[in-house]
This record gives structure tokens, C-alpha cells and sequence, in this order.
């Protein structure tokens, strides 16, 4: 059974933030969401948040 594949944007503080909804679930991109706490270089922003012992502990 194929599922549906739904792209959308939202725009929160004048960022647009990408939305992917597959079946019934929603995936939030993560690297829209790090340029707002830094535009030059979101990579930096989501490699220190996958560094932090918290974030595997949250995931896991």
C-alpha cells in the first residue's frame, strides 16, 4: 500500500519551515528550523544538538 506524501510550509517568525506529512505522520525539517538560531551555518546548530547527551536520552 503506498502512502500518501503531502509537502507543505509554515511560517513561523518569518522563517518558512518545511512540513512532510507521510500517511498519518508529520516530519518537521530540522535544518529550517537551526537557520533561525543561525542563518549562516545551521549544520553547527544541529550538530551541537546531536552532541548533547539529553537529545540521545530524549530520542532513545
Amino acid at each position: 500500500m503506498k502512502k500518501e506524501l503531502i509537502k507543505t510550509e509554515i511560517n513561523v517568525n518569518n522563517n518558512k519551515i518545511g512540513i512532510l506529512r507521510i500517511g498519518n505522520t508529520d516530519y518537521i525539517s530540522l535544518t529550517d528550523l537551526a537557520k533561525y538560531s543561525n542563518p549562516e551555518n545551521p549544520a553547527n546548530v544541529i550538530i551541537h544538538w546531536m552532541s548533547n547527551k539529553g537529545t540521545f536520552d530524549y530520542i532513545g
